[in-house]
């Protein structure tokens, strides 16, 4: 009785916001009253820290947005989309490398890339269209959970195939003289590779939402997600739209995936495991669900897993605070879970785009 009249569950959460706010007000003040001399951080560090964030979290925003796109279609995480990015990132670096040998990169720098956004993109929206088909399709009755372990083995099968063909050591992929050097934008100085990640996912993002709201296959994937037996009812395939949900994110995967490559220079047949649930936090973030939502989500955590460590932990002189990136990040899992499990903008579906 007294447990139904005294809301333990809320005041432990009461309690528990207050020490988060307070821990992150407590670190970012030390932090921010640091001078350069005692280890402090320069206001051009903190300006560089934000565009490095953006960067990412424009790179989580690509991949996250795959997650949400079938979230909102099937109702299930497709914990392979990973391994999806990381195929159309190895799949660019061979063509890159034979680019390179040619001098093609350094002489037709724009032609190269596309080629490289073409290969990728092909390949991931292959590799994800496989993936529904013969793993995901004939499970679509099944339990949830069902689902949820065939993903996981199927991100387990991707990760050792790959390495088992190409090798599990990480190989160096060739820079672009072009997109070497920094930009100042605004003020932020950033990489010519950072900026151009951030300037393909937002056309991406803006044109993912468009095509969702105005075209006849966006209309029915959001009937689709609204109800599936009506939508059938109405004359919609299905199967196609389940189909081209998949090669949609497959697309910014692949895209995701040169990005990567171009910003960190370097791929493995493992890269895809740890962007890959950081995507996922951002999608959970956002709104798993909501193609908004996951930008939002992947901005935001961008942004955090680089200032964050600094920000919270240097001025309580915590050592390797740049190594504690991860922590930052699924520290936010746990707490959006926690207090907000629909994430900013609500558990959704494409409607919300």
């Amino acid at each position: 009785m007294l447990g139904e009249r005294f809301p333990i569950r809320r005041v432990i959460l009461v309690v528990l916001a207050i020490l988060i706010v307070f821990g992150v007000l407590s670190g970012s003040w030390r932090t921010l009253h640091l001078s350069p001399a005692q280890g402090g951080i320069t206001g051009a560090g903190w300006r560089t820290l934000v565009a490095n964030g953006v960067a990412q979290g424009s790179i989580y925003a690509l991949i996250a947005l795959g997650y949400s796109l079938v979230y909102g279609i099937l109702l299930m995480i497709n914990f392979a989309h990973g391994e999806v990015f990381m195929a159309g990132a190895f799949a660019s670096f061979f063509v890159a490398s034979s680019l390179d040998s040619k001098g093609l990169l350094e002489r037709d720098p724009i032609p190269s890339i596309a080629l490289l956004m073409v290969t990728a993109i092909l390949v991931s929206m292959g590799v994800a269209v496989l993936l529904e088909r013969i793993a995901y399709r004939p499970l679509r009755n099944a339990p949830r959970l069902v689902p949820l372990i065939t993903a996981i083995g199927a991100s387990l099968f991707l990760q050792y195939t790959f390495a088992g063909f190409f090798g599990s050591d990480a190989k160096g992929y060739p820079d672009v003289k072009a997109l070497t050097g920094t930009l100042n934008v605004a003020g932020f100085p950033m990489a010519k590779t950072q900026a151009l990640a951030i300037v393909v996912a937002l056309v991406m993002m803006v044109g993912l939402t468009l095509f969702i709201a105005k075209t006849k296959t966006g209309k029915a994937m959001r009937a689709v997600a609204e109800d599936k037996e009506i939508a059938s009812l109405m004359g919609i395939n299905i199967d196609r739209v389940i189909v081209t949900t998949f090669a949609i994110g497959g697309m910014l995967a692949g895209i995701a995936g040169v990005l990567y490559a171009l910003v960190f220079a370097e791929v493995d047949s493992f890269m895809g495991f740890v962007p890959g649930i950081k995507a996922f936090t951002a999608a959970v973030l956002g709104g798993i669900g909501s193609v908004t939502g996951a930008a939002i989500g992947g901005l935001i955590l961008g942004v955090a897993e680089s200032v964050g460590p600094q920000l919270l932990l240097l001025g309580i002189h915590v050592p390797g605070t740049n190594q504690l990136r991860d922590v930052v990040a699924f520290s936010i899992l746990v707490i959006v879970l926690v207090f907000r499990p629909g994430g900013i903008l609500g558990a959704g579906d494409l409607d919300k785009a």
